[in-house]
């Protein structure tokens, strides 16, 4: 959560010429609500199983960068996907990055919380080393302007 995915996954799709899609909102056309109403209506458990669904439909497509929602790793299937159809970058950020990053934004579900810092953190523990499991490539995204992460991603990517 705040590592950068969106914005960098759009600027690496300019600079490659492929397609764009970001699962988060590839859910929300598919359903016409946003994340946080899903959240509210279904709970993270039936968020998790359109990502699920988004996912293995989104992986089967070439030439593509997908962005993902932070939690995407947490379905085995779904970490089988990405790693066995793409090219799977973590970007990293540590937890007092993605305060900053996140402090403001209040579409995010799993932070409407009154301590942020807390889940934050427990989300890094469980998610990092899943992360780390099925990633080509590591990226530590703070302080780290996204046009150089896509400039060492192209260097990655075309080596």
């Amino acid at each position: 959560m705040g590592a950068g995915k969106s914005t960098i996954g759009r600027l690496l799709s300019q600079e490659l010429k492929y397609a764009f899609h970001d699962s988060d909102k590839v859910i929300e056309q598919r359903c016409g609500a946003d994340i946080p109403w899903i959240f509210d209506m279904e709970g993270e458990d039936g968020f998790r199983e359109r990502e699920e669904q988004v996912i293995a439909d989104l992986t089967l497509l070439s030439d593509i960068i997908l962005a993902t929602g932070g939690g995407v790793v947490m379905r085995e299937s779904n970490r089988r996907n990405l790693a066995a159809r793409g090219t799977v970058v973590y970007l990293c950020a540590s937890v007092e990055q993605q305060l900053a990053r996140t402090a403001r934004d209040r579409t995010r579900p799993l932070l409407r919380t009154d301590d942020p810092r807390s889940v934050l953190t427990r989300l890094f523990e469980i998610r990092d080393p899943l992360y780390r499991s099925i990633a080509d490539v590591v990226i530590e995204t703070d302080q780290r302007n996204p046009r150089w992460v896509v400039q060492e991603l192209k260097k990655y990517l075309k080596g």
